[in-house]
């Protein structure tokens, strides 16, 4: 785990106070939410969202509980299609493509957007079973395929030297951080091209929160991620992008440093400096 800094910064802040920050993405964008208005039965939960994601970046949700981070987060793979009364004005499209246009493959996006809870939820089958899932879902059933599948998949979660001896051993068996590390191979098995995280690691001990950050890391060179997260050095530490919402509304978005360092609205410093929350 990194040291803890201070976020937002006097200007007379002594340079060994500053956080590191990677470079601001210049990729094209791969998801635009255009106009998002979102409810709950009558419960009016998003308002006008307008965010564009750059490809393979991080870009993090941030503010405090209930202010719609999860809700648009869910609207990217269509989960909240699943929720009653539940209904969206306005666009979000994929590529440029808009995911909820009539007729719209939303079994093919979800295969293209994977999705990583916040609880780690491997199914009650064997480690190989669970990586192996989706694939096997899709039609594959070479087991040699189904092989290399699992093995590049737990590697790139960076969980294989942990489990290769006992990959037919139950996934409820793993401790907290290696089911989450399953999950997200699970999330990789079907090759998706977006994936959202839902406070990944926020039911994990320092360590295993590390190694998912890590694992963040290196999945964005392939990968365009989402988070949601409620841990601010954690986002400061991950992203390339930060967007900051309260109360259903998205407050600013861009570059994480600008955001942390120099934010344009009052709520955003508030919030990131721990003025409420």
């Amino acid at each position: 785990m990194g040291a803890a800094f201070p976020t937002v910064l006097p200007a007379s802040a002594p340079a060994a106070f500053v956080p590191s920050f990677g470079p601001a993405p210049t990729a094209a964008e791969k998801l635009a939410v255009r106009g998002v208005n979102f409810w709950y039965g009558p419960k009016q939960a998003l308002f006008d969202i307008d965010l564009s994601v750059p490809e393979r970046s991080v870009t993090a949700f941030i503010g405090p509980s209930g202010c719609g981070k999860s809700t648009l987060l869910r609207l990217v793979n269509r989960m909240n299609d699943l929720i009653d009364g539940a209904r969206m004005t306005g666009t979000i499209a994929l590529d440029g493509a808009d995911v909820y246009a009539p007729g719209a493959d939303v079994a093919g996006l979800r295969r293209r957007v994977g999705m990583v809870f916040q609880k780690s939820n491997p199914f009650p089958k064997s480690i190989y079973e669970n990586v192996a899932y989706g694939p096997r879902l899709a039609g594959e059933r070479s087991r040699a395929r189904l092989d290399a599948v699992v093995a590049q998949c737990l590697r790139r979660a960076a969980l294989w030297d942990e489990v290769k001896d006992r990959l037919g051993a139950s996934a409820l068996e793993l401790s907290g951080g290696q089911q989450q590390r399953l999950c997200i191979a699970r999330a990789l098995a079907t090759g998706p091209e977006v994936l959202l995280m839902d406070e990944p690691a926020s039911a994990l001990d320092p360590k295993s929160t590390q190694a998912v950050e890590d694992l963040i890391a290196e999945l964005k060179r392939d990968h365009t991620i989402v988070i949601v997260t409620h841990n601010m050095q954690q986002a400061a530490r991950v992203s390339d992008r930060t967007a900051f919402f309260f109360e259903g509304r998205l407050v600013e978005s861009g570059p994480t440093e600008q955001v942390f360092r120099r934010p344009r609205e009052k709520r955003t410093e508030d919030y990131i400096t721990g003025r409420f929350g």
